[in-house]
């Protein structure tokens, strides 16, 4: 074979390995593009390109003749294997960085597959309780990112004992200002645990009527009947009183109080009350509604009417419409609804 055909050769190896490559860069950086949207990082970018850049000098170099096989994977374990930063008795070294970046990214994909599964399994029999399939996927990645980061440190010569006993008193050190932080991230265990609380409940929190978006490990996001998003810390829904309106069930009781003069007849009234509640379109047929005589006030008969709805979010609607039935049938029977009064008197002087 003449020198021409193996340059030849050589021109062909490298141009085929540069075209691999380039492909390589372009399928990751289409890959983390997709991942990131619009807010990729360019540190991510460049790090692609660097990698791709010294892997093409690594795998051309020997083929055209600039250095020997064996000085290049000599030079590449120099590389992997020098010292970045020594923190006491333990090395940072490149390949352990990379050896923690691909078991980080094998646990990221096994948690996503594993979520993926269970998102399926609970389509194939007919779970429709979102806040169920939420929690269960979230308790899922947690435990398989605590095991595989810890998989990951060992594979990267990380002396976990040492990690932990420095973990141990940097968390004595700095355990009192974040006291509240710890509060919280123990009381999300306690929450996604017990399941108390879960993504699509409507709560009573702090006076406020919102519906659970999504829980997380420190804080809870809600939403508002204002449209407005909250951030709940989670020792606020772990230790104080919540009313969860869809915890057992979903009934929820919508109130009315109406008073009318003292001169109603007291009887009319009761049926009137009763047979508005009876056709309110919006209640459940179980439990009855109920028709209360609350007391006697300074200017009216006090009476409360209450039904049953399932729709503790859109309850308002509910009593507003009982409110406005309320309003017509006592007024279709000429029953007068009180209002405050006032007889004033002056004495005629001598």
């Amino acid at each position: 074979m003449s020198a021409f055909d193996i340059e030849v050769i050589r021109f062909v190896y490298v141009a085929f390995a540069a075209v691999v490559l380039l492909l390589v860069v372009v399928g990751a950086e289409w890959r983390v593009r997709l991942h990131f949207g619009e807010n990729i990082p360019g540190a991510i970018l460049w790090a692609v390109r660097l990698g791709a850049i010294a892997a093409l000098v690594i795998v051309t170099a020997p083929i055209l003749g600039l250095v020997t096989f064996a000085e290049t994977m000599r030079g590449v374990n120099f590389g992997l294997n020098a010292t970045l930063l020594q923190l006491g008795e333990q090395r940072i070294t490149l390949s352990g960085i990379l050896t923690f970046l691909f078991f980080f990214a094998v646990t990221v994909g096994v948690s996503r597959l594993l979520r993926r599964a269970l998102t399926r399994s609970h389509a194939i029999r007919r779970v429709t309780d979102t806040g169920t399939v939420g929690v269960i996927e979230r308790l899922v990645h947690y435990g398989i990112m605590a095991v595989g980061l810890t998989i990951a440190l060992s594979a990267a010569g990380v002396n976990l004992t040492g990690l932990v006993t420095a973990g141990a008193a940097f968390a004595v050190g700095i355990g009192f200002a974040l006291q509240g932080v710890a509060q919280n991230f123990v009381s999300g265990l306690i929450l996604l645990v017990e399941r108390a609380i879960k993504p699509g409940d409507v709560l009573d929190v702090e006076g406020e009527r919102v519906r659970v978006v999504r829980m997380g490990i420190r804080s809870t996001i809600v939403r508002s009947r204002n449209e407005a998003d909250l951030i709940v810390p989670n020792t606020t829904l772990a230790q104080s009183t919540v009313r969860n309106f869809t915890f057992m069930d979903r009934f929820c009781r919508v109130r009315c109080v109406v008073g009318v003069s003292y001169s109603s007849d007291i009887q009319q009234v009761f049926s009137v009350l009763t047979e508005v509640a009876a056709a309110a379109p919006d209640r459940l047929k179980k439990p009855e509604p109920r028709v209360l005589l609350t007391g006697f006030g300074a200017s009216s008969v006090d009476f409360e009417v209450s039904i049953w709805t399932d729709d503790a979010w859109n309850d308002r609607n509910s009593q507003s419409a009982l409110y406005n039935a309320i309003w017509n049938a006592l007024k279709d029977e000429g029953i007068e609804i009180a209002f405050p009064q006032l007889d004033v008197h002056f004495d005629s002087e001598n």
